[in-house]
């Protein structure tokens, strides 16, 4: 029997903000079909395109960025960051409590980057340290979206939710390649002798470059057509930096396999971008291959890679990495041919939210899984 933890220990942050987000994940797609397709009037600040992608940005990713970054924290400050983020999910219902839950929202937002910014300005490199004003921008925004609750959509709600994604985008593209490469090149060196890749830092620099110009180049739109000249190169970047980490000699890996999916699903986005802004088009693919296909893949894959390391066992041996990367791929590719579709389009829209909420359920049952076979804490643990 595991003994109880004392008031005073640390715990990591993951172990509660993994399984809450993949629960809220599984929820919050099909929920915002209802409200905006199904007069489901419960829910009325998902009834948007933009309440439901705020709810996505800063509801969903924001937690995986505080369980992942976080780490372990005083049980007291641990239950009120997850307090906070509970209460702040009630937002998307009528008011009263949509008051209680705005306020919590704001709150867990600013404390969050209390906790975080700090940490990476304390960094000695540049590209360490370019992430503390990225996670800040990330929580300010996460703060000034919360008045759209109040004013409704305006002419800068697209530009900042455009805004918001392209900061995760670049988020995940640096705390991709920094998870990938050590367990890439760890895993050629145990089994192949070989030296991969590893970080490659100047591809590094030149993504954070890249990424962090373009979206000031978003902000005007007859500007679009040169940040579509700054993130092409951007998406051939990441599918060079997977090229380097060879993907063909982890094929016994499934783990690595899934994370290097994820990672293209950035490389793809960006592409695609590319096109959309040059053209320039309508074209909603981009957004979900960086908010189902990248998001999805990679955070899925680090929270069970995370759980099943802290339980002492091995990632590869975990048999629903490779389904979760078909499921996220699959939601990705329905979600905008639902709009190709004609009289079907619902139907799509509803297989791309159930393939989504099947993927992210099984997350949930794994977490639960693994998290219950972790060590047993030292009584003394601080």
């Amino acid at each position: 029997m595991k003994p109880r933890p004392s008031s005073g220990q640390r715990l990591p942050a993951w172990h509660w903000f993994f399984p809450l987000a993949a629960v809220h994940a599984a929820l919050m797609v099909p929920l915002s079909l209802l409200a905006l397709y199904h007069q489901f009037d419960l829910l009325p600040q998902l009834a948007s395109s933009m309440g439901h992608a705020r709810e996505l940005v800063f509801g969903f990713a924001l937690s995986l960025i505080a369980g992942y970054l976080l780490g372990p924290l005083p049980r007291r400050q641990l239950a009120g960051l997850v307090t906070l983020w509970v209460v702040g999910r009630l937002g998307v219902m009528a008011a009263p409590l949509m008051h209680v839950a705005t306020l919590a929202d704001g709150l867990f937002a600013v404390w969050v980057a209390c906790l975080l910014v700090p940490r990476f300005m304390a960094a000695k490199k540049w590209r360490n340290r370019i992430i503390a004003p990225l996670l800040g921008l990330i929580c300010l925004l996460g703060i000034v979206t919360l008045t759209w609750r109040y004013l409704g959509d305006m002419l800068i709600t697209a530009p900042l939710m455009h805004l918001s994604v392209l900061g995760l985008v670049l988020l995940m593209t640096f705390m991709g390649g920094r998870i990938i490469a050590p367990a890439v090149n760890g895993y050629l060196i145990r089994r192949h002798r070989l030296a991969g890749a590893g970080v490659q830092p100047r591809l590094e620099a030149a993504l954070i470059l890249l990424l962090g110009t373009t979206p000031l180049l978003t902000l005007w739109p007859r500007l679009q057509p040169f940040a579509a000249m700054l993130v092409l190169p951007a998406g051939a970047l990441v599918l060079l930096r997977i090229y380097h980490w060879k993907p063909t000699l982890c094929r016994e890996r499934p783990d690595l396999l899934a994370l290097m999916a994820g990672y293209a699903w950035l490389g793809a986005g960006l592409l695609l971008m590319a096109r959309a802004w040059w053209l320039p088009t309508h074209d909603n693919a981009p957004l979900h291959a960086f908010t189902i296909g990248a998001l999805g893949t990679l955070a899925s894959t680090v929270m069970l890679r995370q759980a099943i390391l802290r339980a002492k066992a091995q990632p590869e041996c975990e048999w629903a990495l490779l389904l979760l990367a078909v499921l996220f791929a699959t939601a990705t590719i329905l979600r905008p041919l639902a709009l190709e579709t004609g009289a079907a389009w619902l139907d799509m829209l509803w297989a791309a939210a159930l393939a989504w909420s099947l993927a992210w359920l099984l997350v949930a049952s794994r977490l639960w899984y693994w998290i219950h076979r972790l060590p047993a804490p030292h009584p003394s643990a601080k």
